[in-house]
């Protein structure tokens, strides 16, 4: 059960990467949420039920504007 106020998104939930993070191991690439998700650093996630949601990173350029010098 979250502790937080107010609650954090349930795993299930489309804003479940907004929940806090309760650990965090850059070194190792990942992060626990407060709801039960680990994200990884390249944007993948595992739910608490095993589900795997693929990495959903923006592709190289998307919203970037590249100037010439």
């Amino acid at each position: 059960m979250c502790p937080h106020q107010p609650t954090c998104p349930s795993a299930d939930s489309a804003d479940r990467e907004a929940a806090h993070l309760v650990a965090t191991f850059p070194q190792q690439g990942w992060s626990l949420l407060c709801n039960g998700v680990v994200c990884f650093e390249d944007t993948g996630e595992l739910l608490p039920d095993g589900q795997v949601i693929a990495p959903h990173r923006a592709p190289l350029g998307a919203g970037h504007v590249v100037r010439a010098a």
